[in-house]
């Protein structure tokens, strides 16, 4: 059926689908994505067969993963349905198979979303320049019927060959006894973390494993530090060495330390970075223009080549293939692999950081604090329906101040005193997020203070 293209344009987003269940979202859009996809991936040069399919915890997951095989089966591709599973579990069920996926979840957004991520075979990111605007298009014209034999759909359970290939990528023999607080937020942590670190000689200790799509404790949403109090305060009851957060469907991973306090996306970067390169010195690693400095300094330091891209994982994924690179890291905690065929493995990020942890003997803080060169804000959103009039008034504001300005991503201004900040206005919300990156805690205060009094001036 045709769709008017404003209700199709409010679900289909840069990277992914996402919408509210019975309102933007249902099985008989998703049957239709399911067969624009389908036409695709069938219809291009290498042509695919069958497309994987795995989706999250949330209530409305199951059906809507039905529905879409349906409207790929319809198109006469066959399935692959991998059942639960986080999305880089997904990531690695395209790259076994070599055919492309869809994972239905809607991440860290609240209970009322779900969602599509789709990928080409080898988990390449299929975003609105590379498939999606070609599958909004059909969703509006309506997608044509394929006279040709239905698909078949069969199931295959792949979470132990996922587990054996993260551990074939990292030497984990150095990690001893541990004990590991685990926060998984109802999410999809909860069903591979303890296939990931059943083997492994450490503790866990669990909380908010239970699947439960409505997250009745907290947002699955680390980035977002009201929802890191509870890991904080359950490291430190508990006793524990390390703790990990992950989101909703479990492809971020964030770090805390014994003292509670996180550990930067930033500096997790740095020491994955480190690690890699070491293998393979002089390689080129992937970081996104909102990383710390600190992360292309230390590229530079070790021999790699730092390369600086936007902010969003198609951009990132792109820039992986293009380079060759290593590995790439983002603010948001995304952690990418080339070994993981490019895509982003939260579980994998952690791996290596137990694994460096495991290797020495001083506490979590003491190894993180020599990649935690700088202070910075976080992203700290503003709404504002004029966001190009707002950034230009602080340029004018820093103008006297400024010693360079790119706008490869919003606009990124560089300051006389060695601090930066970046100004980004929202694709989809009417937001501008800033962060602010300086030598010291205040001086960050300060400059964030003044950049946001100009921002939010008469929205009070």
């Amino acid at each position: 059926m045709a769709r008017t293209a404003e209700s199709v344009n409010a679900v289909i987003k840069a990277y992914d689908v996402r919408g509210v269940v019975g309102e933007q979202i249902d099985e008989a859009f998703v049957r239709d994505v399911g067969a624009a996809f389908a036409r695709l991936v069938r219809d291009e040069a290498g042509a695919a067969r069958s497309v994987v399919i795995g989706h999250d915890m949330r209530d409305s997951s199951p059906a809507l993963s039905r529905a879409f095989a349906d409207g790929v089966t319809a198109q006469g591709l066959d399935v692959v349905h991998i059942g639960l599973a986080s999305t880089d579990q997904l990531y690695f069920a395209s790259g076994l198979l070599e055919c492309p996926g869809a994972m239905f979840t809607a991440s860290h957004n609240p209970a009322k979303y779900n969602g599509i991520k789709l990928c080409r075979a080898g988990a390449k990111p299929v975003g609105q320049d590379t498939g999606l605007a070609t599958v909004k298009a059909e969703l509006v014209e309506g997608v044509p019927e394929f006279d040709g034999p239905a698909g078949t759909v069969t199931s295959r359970d792949v979470l132990d060959e996922y587990v054996q290939f993260l551990r074939d990528l990292v030497d984990l023999s150095g990690i001893g006894s541990m004990k590991i607080a685990v926060d998984a937020g109802n999410g999809m942590g909860g069903h591979t973390v303890p296939a990931v670190f059943g083997p492994l000689p450490v503790t866990i200790e669990p909380l908010f494993f239970e699947l439960d799509g409505s997250f009745p404790n907290h947002e699955a949403n680390p980035l977002d530090p009201a929802n890191l109090v509870d890991l904080q305060r359950f490291v430190v009851e508990t006793g524990s060495a390390i703790g990990l957060a992950f989101d909703g469907d479990a492809d971020r991973c964030f770090v805390v330390d014994e003292k509670g306090d996180p550990v930067s996306p930033s500096a997790v970067t740095c020491l994955v970075a480190e690690r890699e390169l070491a293998k393979e010195p002089g390689a080129v690693i992937i970081h996104n223009l909102i990383t710390s400095r600190s992360v292309p300094e230390l590229v530079t330091e070790l021999g790699g080549t730092p390369v600086r891209t936007r902010v969003g994982h198609s951009f990132i994924k792109q820039q992986m293939a293009d380079t060759g690179a290593i590995f790439g890291g983002e603010h948001s905690a995304h952690y990418y692999f080339r070994d993981f065929w490019g895509a982003d493995s939260g579980m994998l990020a952690a791996l290596h950081v137990l694994a460096a942890f495991g290797a020495q003997d001083r506490p979590l803080s003491e190894m993180m604090a020599a990649y935690e060169t700088y202070s910075a804000s976080g992203e700290i959103n503003s709404t504002v329906d004029d966001a190009a009039t707002r950034t230009e008034a602080v340029l004018a504001a820093f103008a006297d101040r400024t010693s360079g300005i790119d706008r490869l991503d919003g606009v990124t201004v560089d300051l006389a005193d060695g601090s930066w900040f970046n100004l980004r206005a929202s694709n989809t919300e009417p937001l501008l997020r800033l962060n602010v990156e300086a030598r010291t805690g205040a001086d960050v205060d300060a400059l964030s203070t003044e950049i946001l009094g100009i921002v939010r001036a008469g929205l009070e």
